[in-house]
């Protein structure tokens, strides 16, 4: 399973244009609002170097990276939530994603036309973030009325619900995000299933120009989309000799980070070093059933090591003479870094 991340913002704020230098995908571009109507899906290799490392110390006949999946979603505009510029469609889009990427316009020409007709990077953000609060209070006040026809049956778990999104809406009401709500960990899980928008991670990327820039704060996360572009169909040797870096994988990574991701590795025989996704927090079983979904349920132990101390002893059957293995049982909590041999 990958994780996918929407990319979103206003028309024209590049929003394709990152796309396919992330995905490396050819799509169309223009500077009119709408090119994009039906989303457009990437799979984007995440960048990590110490899968290189594991391949060069195991030589396994196949290296496979892990992945997220990025989806391309047309411009919203104010009124999106009401169904203006197609809104609804393009919201639909966004509720199927695990985080949302947005675009922000900071730079400045007068040839690609802003919906807004002036560069406001924060008012920009602003937006955005007014029409998925509008969209989730929809959303709270549909899933509410549904629930109080049901309530008349004084359902404890139904009660405890329309509480819980009785205290959403007011916060939404008072302009928050979901994310900005004051919500233990079992409430967030408990309108998982709701999907709303501002519950997701949100990651702002701003649009930059060496030529026009528009001041932003400092520490944030930019990139010259123009640029990108430019260099995006280059190969890395050429773009050595070119002396050109690109800087998208800080973007991937951002994202991968946002989700509260982590890699743990399956290197142990010669057939294939891979890198798999997993959500902070989770058990060896539940890493087990990214590889198969019987390994969780037929999990008995697992043989563990650190990625780096993999490679100082210099091969599996090095480390486990070393010492260097620990074996683990179902509570143990995968770490970042971890290569693990299951045992079932």
């Amino acid at each position: 399973m990958s994780f996918s991340v929407g990319i979103v913002g206003l028309p024209n704020a590049g929003k394709s244009t990152l796309f396919k230098s992330l995905t490396k995908k050819p799509i169309d571009i223009a500077s009119y609002p709408f090119t994009t109507i039906s989303p457009n899906v990437g799979i984007v290799t995440i960048p990590d170097e110490r899968l290189e490392k594991i391949s060069e110390v195991v030589s396994p006949d196949k290296t496979t990276p892990t992945v997220v999946e990025f989806v391309d979603i047309a411009g919203l505009i104010k009124g999106a939530h009401k169904g203006e510029g197609l809104g609804n469609q393009f919201l639909a889009q966004i509720r199927e994603c695990d985080a949302i990427l947005n675009a922000v316009r900071a730079f400045r020409a007068d040839l690609v036309e802003h919906t807004e007709k002036t560069v406001d990077p924060e008012r920009d953000i602003e937006i955005i973030k007014i029409e998925l609060i509008m969209k989730d209070m929809e959303t709270a006040e549909k899933v509410s009325r549904g629930l109080e026809k049901d309530s008349k049956s004084k359902d404890k778990e139904i009660i405890k619900k329309l509480n819980l999104l009785k205290k959403i809406n007011q916060g939404l009401g008072e302009g928050k995000k979901i994310t900005e709500i004051s919500l233990s960990e079992e409430e967030m899980f408990g309108i998982k299933e709701f999907q709303f928008l501002t519950s997701k991670p949100m990651i702002h990327v701003f649009n930059i120009s060496d030529e026009n820039p528009y001041p932003i704060k400092p520490g944030s996360l930019t990139v010259n989309l123009k640029y990108e572009e430019e260099i995006s169909d280059l190969s890395e040797p050429e773009k050595k000799e070119l002396g050109t870096e690109s800087h998208l994988d800080q973007i991937i990574l951002a994202c991968y980070n946002a989700l509260e991701l982590i890699t743990f590795y399956t290197a142990s025989g010669k057939k294939e070093a891979r890198a798999w996704t997993l959500k902070k927090g989770s058990t060896c079983p539940q890493a087990g059933s990214k590889i198969h979904s019987d390994f969780e349920k037929k999990f008995i132990r697992a043989d563990v090591i650190h990625w780096d101390q993999l490679i100082k002893a210099g091969n599996w059957a090095k480390a486990k003479e070393l010492g260097w293995l620990k074996t683990v049982g179902k509570d143990y909590i995968v770490v970042d870094g971890n290569v693990i041999e299951f045992k079932i």
